[in-house]
């Protein structure tokens, strides 16, 4: 029978491996892209990553994620993180909206999906012993800093952006900058040496900003209004951290560790604006280190309408909330068998069934 996952190996993690296999003290660094429903595909992994295997190895581990990464890892962070994935699961998969909806009604109902995942114990996360949250967002600057809450302006904005980064992914830092909101007991050494174009501000996560910067990590341009002037970092717009780092396309190699990286696409797209330029595509030392779970083509087959959960289900179904709901609860369902299967190979790591980058 076709595996339902597939896994891609750096260089690093392919010798490390083949010489000692793979204990889940190897692993440093954890991230988890950006996507939207997408994410919803990776709840069997993630329960058993921290419900179990990581558990068998407690050590400091850093958590990397935007938008509903962030969210996920927010999730494990947690001191039960079962409990904290199928809330997020179970209030994501329910969220639901009447046929006609502004920003303004989606960013309330998505920070209501927080509260509930929060579930007023959100610095739980922060006092973990084990596990280092790190949250990205992006800052708007130039054009996208005078937006004053015009959709036309932020359409605009968005639109010069655009534009831009098919030039050269560049000229996108000359309207954005990257935020990384990071654990107080972690000075993000890791990303502060610089690695790309982008402008990057380092701020620390605590009661008066966790809520706001995961909300700003997930904040869809047109989709959901920004988040404005987040305690303790520079005022001004913050959107979907997607934007910049949408696979997470990050300086893995500086970390002697491995990164076990559940993603749901098996290739790594460094921004949401780069979907589109498959020359974009990630294949660099960057990634040497990184070992890569993703849902294999056999497996997303079996899934209803063939392919993963996404956001344009959400116009794909309307105002059949039911089906939507009963068919993202199915592929949460079948999330089981990738992490039974990835539970297997970790135990007996078998190289063959593994690609490169």
């Amino acid at each position: 029978m076709d595996s339902p996952i597939t896994i891609r190996l750096g260089a690093r993690a392919r010798q490390r491996i083949a010489s000692d296999g793979l204990q889940a003290a190897d692993i440093a660094l954890i991230p988890a892209a950006a996507g939207g429903p997408k994410g919803l595909i990776l709840h069997g992994i993630d329960c058993w990553l921290f419900g179990d295997w990581l558990k068998q190895a407690p050590r400091e581990r850093r958590l990397v994620g935007a938008s509903i990464g962030a969210w996920r890892m927010a999730a494990s962070a947690f001191a039960d993180p079962l409990a904290a994935h199928r809330r997020l699961a179970y209030h994501y998969i329910h969220q639901t909206y009447p046929a006609k909806v502004d920003a303004a009604y989606v960013s309330r109902n998505c920070r209501a999906l927080l509260d509930n995942v929060l579930d007023g114990r959100g610095l739980e996360m922060l006092a973990n012993p084990h596990y280092l949250l790190t949250v990205l967002a992006i800052r708007g600057t130039g054009a996208l800093a005078q937006t004053g809450g015009s959709r036309w302006r932020e359409t605009a904005g968005f639109l010069r952006a655009a534009a831009g980064n098919f030039v050269s992914r560049n000229k996108l830092a000359g309207l954005m900058d990257r935020v990384v909101f990071h654990n107080a007991r972690d000075d993000a050494a890791w990303l502060r040496a610089e690695f790309d174009a982008f402008p990057s501000h380092f701020v620390g996560l605590d009661a008066a900003n966790l809520q706001d910067a995961l909300l700003a990590s997930g904040s869809i341009p047109l989709v959901l209004q920004a988040v404005r002037d987040i305690a303790g970092a520079p005022p001004g717009n913050y959107w979907d951290g997607g934007l910049i780092d949408y696979h997470l396309h990050l300086p893995y190699q500086r970390d002697p560790g491995l990164v076990l990286y559940p993603h749901f696409s098996d290739y790594i797209v460094p921004g949401w604006l780069d979907k589109s330029l498959p020359w974009r595509r990630a294949r660099d030392a960057a990634l040497e280190n990184v070992i890569l779970v993703s849902p294999s083509p056999a497996f997303q087959a079996r899934l209803p309408n063939g392919r993963q959960p996404d956001r344009k289900d959400f116009q794909h179904y309307g105002q059949d909330h039911a089906a939507r709901i009963r068919d993202w609860s199915q592929a949460v369902g079948e999330s089981e068998r990738m992490a039974e299967a990835l539970a297997r190979w970790v135990e007996k790591p078998d190289l063959k069934q593994t690609a490169t980058f």
